[in-house]
């Protein structure tokens, strides 16, 4: 057993980080809380200098429950680097709320039970790590204090605290039958264990991760919470959480292997893509939009995780397709944030008025289809790959079926941006730059694939 605190220096970083933000934010005056999200966002920049660091060292397990190997590695720098970029969309809208400092506390609270879920090898702190990913989320949700970020904050915490007793339920039955919670404990045991029950377990236990993911049947809460609350938090909740929750879903189907998981993973990915991309065809609120189509991409994203164990290309097409749809979906939200628009029509002339911020949104909606030289075009790559090579025929062509789909909903925001402009350029210059960073390292990371891959 490794007992080093130095082998967790990117998830102290960020403890370290927000302890820091709390307390600035108890002793400075309300209008002038800017050191606390510049202590947080230090913190999240040594996090992923530790990370990166960390990347180059061979595997291990720390506490034995703690897996630091390929999958944290991708895990811990994608939800550092996202939860950076939202830090600095949030720094603007949020400057001067008498909860400044507590607003970036939560996103680093919650970014951090993000990772431990990712990195989690036994059912106990997987139920930690999903609690402290979920609450400060809540939080988050209903922090306008408005009436859409009520409501959306309150379905956000039903559904999750409904779906987190069925998920302590499967692990409680699951830890029964198997005879411990460790994951090299739990595959042995369950290989005895009644099937009936371990089927039970595995269902409930998918229920809490499913919702952290947005897929079917948990993604209920995602067009409301993505609708109702801030901009900067909405592009929060659809894009980090889901890195730990996938993470979390191939790590347990790759080292357990339980009866009937590629099945069961096949048919929630087929239902989840085809759901997200019919709901997504009559939406006018380009947030609802962009709600619907991260619920796409989960079925997408759960192909690879449909795989584990059967693929030997599950776990690349996994890790590239969710680091490339953390930087699309990041880069999609920046520039709703620097429009300041929800509706449609809002958009139209975007490319003349804003010639950056135009060509970025472009980028980031050619590269949610599968667009190349997009990131997202070699995750899906990678995702019909593994669903051949998997013999899951037709996942592969589910989903291909659905990636011609969703050009049309897609295009339906594309079009409007080549009209005349209606009004004035928007003027949030930082939501710019970083939209603007997203689609170039949007297209980097497809231009450099396969050195990407082969690093």
């Amino acid at each position: 057993m490794n007992e080093n605190p130095a082998d967790l220096a990117p998830e102290l970083c960020v403890l370290a980080a927000a302890v820091a933000g709390l307390v600035a934010g108890m002793f400075l005056p309300r209008a002038r809380q800017w050191p606390a999200p510049a202590a947080c966002s230090a913190g999240l920049v040594a996090g992923l200098a530790f990370a990166g660091a960390a990347a180059a060292r061979p595997g291990l397990t720390a506490f034995d429950a703690f897996s630091v190997d390929a999958i944290t590695h991708v895990t811990r720098i994608t939800v550092l680097g996202s939860t950076l970029a939202v830090v600095l969309l949030a720094a603007g809208p949020v400057r001067g709320h008498p909860r400044e400092s507590e607003h970036h506390v939560l996103i680093l609270l919650s970014a951090l039970g993000t990772i431990m879920l990712g990195a989690s090898s036994d059912l106990l702190v997987l139920v930690a790590a999903y609690l402290l990913a979920s609450v400060p989320a809540y939080a988050l949700a209903g922090f306008g204090k408005d009436a859409p970020g009520t409501e959306a904050a309150l379905k956000y915490y039903l559904m999750g605290a409904l779906l987190g007793v069925f998920m302590l339920g499967g692990v409680t039955l699951l830890s029964g039958v198997g005879r411990g919670t460790a994951y090299p404990v739990l595959r042995t045991g369950l290989a005895g264990a009644p099937p009936a029950a371990v089927a039970a377990g595995l269902v409930a236990l998918l229920a809490g991760l499913l919702f952290k993911a947005g897929a079917v049947p948990g993604h209920y809460w995602v067009p409301d919470v993505t609708e109702g609350a801030p901009p900067a938090v909405a592009a929060y909740v659809t894009t980090v959480p889901k890195i730990g929750a996938f993470a979390a879903l191939y790590r347990f189907g790759a080292e357990i292997s339980p009866d009937g998981w590629p099945v069961l993973l096949a048919v929630i990915a087929a239902a989840t893509m085809t759901l997200g991309n019919l709901a997504a065809f009559g939406q006018d609120n380009v947030r609802r939009l962009l709600a619907y189509s991260t619920v796409s991409q989960a079925g997408y994203l759960l192909v690879p995780v449909a795989m584990a164990g059967r693929s030997d290309l599950a776990r690349p097409a996994l890790l590239y397709f969710v680091a490339a749809y953390a930087v699309t979906n990041l880069g999609a939200f920046a520039v709703v944030v620097a429009a300041g628009r929800d509706d449609l029509a809002g958009y139209a002339g975007l490319l003349r008025a804003s010639p950056l911020l135009g060509l970025s949104l472009v980028v980031c909606l050619l590269g949610f289809v599968g667009t190349p030289p997009t990131a997202v075009f070699v995750g899906k790559v990678l995702m019909f790959g593994a669903a051949l090579d998997g013999d899951h025929a037709w996942l592969a062509a589910v989903a291909a079926v659905n990636t011609v789909a969703s050009v049309f909903y897609y295009l339906r925001w594309i079009v409007p941006l080549f009209r005349r402009p209606s009004g004035p350029p928007p003027p949030a210059r930082g939501a710019t730059a970083i939209a603007a960073a997203a689609a170039l390292l949007s297209l980097a990371l497809g231009i450099a694939g396969g050195a990407a891959l082969a690093a």
